[in-house]
């Protein structure tokens, strides 16, 4: 029972709102922008940013009614995540949709949630998450991201400081929501028919160029969110 309000403790919203303060939200800033323009740190970190594209592709496909089966993550910043269902069909292009803005919205979502004093329930739920996700990873590569990042958020969740956490939280949606920018960028400027825009076009018959401008809308659309909420601080 003591462990079981130790958790219940731990999954509560802050009991007041933690108030994000300028110079705090300023080294948040600094410390993502080194993340992902720094090689040696980008390197890994883009492995987070193609875990959550991955896992965007699954969640979406399990919530069509597809059965998710696996995912890879390679070094190459590159993944693949296989879900089960009918080959065509507006199922598999929303599943297929879904990998590319899902880092965006992620982050975006990081980033209002913890402004809110919600950074403690969320973080359960990624640590539920990241369990779950355990059970479907199909190589060592896979199990270590998965693995690095579970122990990470439970760090951060178990001894808990609503504004350390609050801080994270934002610092992760900053990087994720650079990344997804970084990981489009990389598939604008030449599409491979295995890409998603690929499979995109071939599975409606709309021209790639449509998908493409989609994804910038929504990614555009998460960074409209985080800047809104950064500029509230920062004035």
């Amino acid at each position: 029972m003591d462990l079981l309000t130790e958790i219940v403790d731990r999954s509560l919203p802050a009991a007041t709102t933690p108030q994000l303060a300028a110079p705090g939200l300023a080294a948040v800033l600094v410390v993502a922008g080194v993340a992902v323009t720094w090689w040696p740190a980008w390197r890994v970190l883009r492995l987070v940013v193609t875990l959550v594209h991955e896992l965007g592709h699954a969640v979406v496909g399990v919530a069509v009614g597809r059965r998710f089966r696996g995912f890879v993550l390679r070094a190459d910043m590159s993944g693949h995540a296989v879900t089960v269902g009918p080959p065509r069909g507006a199922g598999v292009v929303a599943t297929t949709w879904a990998g590319y803005p899902a880092p965006a919205i992620v982050g975006a979502l990081l980033v209002w949630v913890a402004a809110k004093g919600w950074a403690a329930p969320v973080l359960s739920a990624l640590l539920a998450a990241m369990l779950v996700a355990l059970l479907f990873v199909r190589s060592l590569l896979t199990a270590l991201v998965v693995l690095v990042s579970l122990a990470a958020a439970f760090a951060v969740w178990w001894w808990r400081d609503d504004p350390v956490q609050q801080h994270v939280l934002v610092g992760m949606g900053l990087v994720l929501l650079v990344g997804a920018w970084r990981h489009l960028a990389a598939v604008l400027g030449h599409v491979e028919a295995s890409s998603d825009p690929g499979v995109l076009a071939r599975l409606t018959g709309l021209p790639v160029v449509v998908w493409q401008l989609g994804f910038v809308v929504v990614l555009g659309l998460a960074s409209w969110v985080v800047v809104t909420e950064v500029l509230q601080v920062l004035r």
